[in-house]
């Protein structure tokens, strides 16, 4: 019973949210039995550079879908950050998309 309160506590009330620019490089929906949208963008702060890879999770089917649809282009996303959710059956990840807008 606390478990599951705590579980809802901190899926629900986030430690920080914003928003990251780059390619989306990756995207899929994984795990042996809980399955869970995850993905990774490439961020690249000046051109030649390596880009920095950001991974996330996705529990929203409608934003998975737009991500699917945008894969490979330039996106904004915005998250929010969920500490301490004490399973992987909601994203391996402690970022969480909850909106995607592609850049022209």
């Amino acid at each position: 019973m606390v478990l599951a309160l705590y579980t809802v506590l901190v899926l629900n009330w986030s430690y920080s949210d914003g928003d990251r620019s780059g390619y989306l490089q990756k995207f899929s929906r994984r795990g042996w039995v809980c399955k869970t949208y995850e993905g990774e963008l490439a961020m690249s702060t000046v051109p030649g550079v390596a880009p920095t890879i950001w991974t996330f999770s996705v529990r929203d089917k409608a934003v998975a879908r737009q991500l699917n649809e945008n894969l490979g282009r330039k996106v904004v996303l915005h998250y929010t950050e969920h500490r301490g959710v004490p399973t992987t059956c909601f994203g391996t990840t402690d970022y969480y998309v909850d909106s995607v807008r592609a850049i022209p």
